[in-house]
């Protein structure tokens, strides 16, 4: 059975669906929830705060603060006690960092979205996804985005 649960989330509606799944899932198993963001740490955002400044990342950390606390409270929300709800943010390579929170918290299941907008290997699921599945060793939920109209 299903005890904890790391729901990753990043900006886009697909991890906002994958967190509703996650939280009405949690529900039914009165799961333990970890949310986690990554902030990615890659030559993009170097070239930004080069560019930009050392506030490029304070700003970053801010909006993942503010989507971890916005993705708290609808996963609440749904009915997953809040003291049942983390959420924690890190900084580096994503596939790496979900792999060893997964490992060190330890969870039963990791909850992501079905893709991510790179799209660098498939059409369907996304690099980080797909690396998360090759290396995982707890199940992972895959959670395909809502239709489109």
């Amino acid at each position: 059975m299903t005890h904890r649960m790391l729901v990753t989330v990043d900006d886009t509606t697909e991890s906002l669906c994958a967190a509703a799944a996650a939280a009405r899932l949690g529900v039914d198993l009165n799961a333990e929830v970890r949310v986690l963001t990554v902030i990615e740490e890659d030559l993009v955002g170097e070239e930004l705060e080069r560019a930009t400044g050392p506030q490029s990342l304070e700003r970053r950390r801010q909006a993942a603060t503010n989507l971890l606390e916005f993705v708290r409270r609808r996963i609440c929300a749904e009915g997953v006690e809040p003291s049942r709800v983390e959420v924690k943010q890190a900084l580096g390579e994503p596939f790496h960092l979900i792999l060893d929170e997964a490992r060190s918290w330890p969870a039963d299941m990791i909850v992501m979205a079905v893709s991510d907008e790179r799209r660098v290997r498939s059409n369907y699921v996304g690099s980080v996804t797909e690396q998360v599945i090759e290396f995982s060793t707890c199940p992972v939920l895959v959670v395909p985005a809502s239709p489109r109209s």
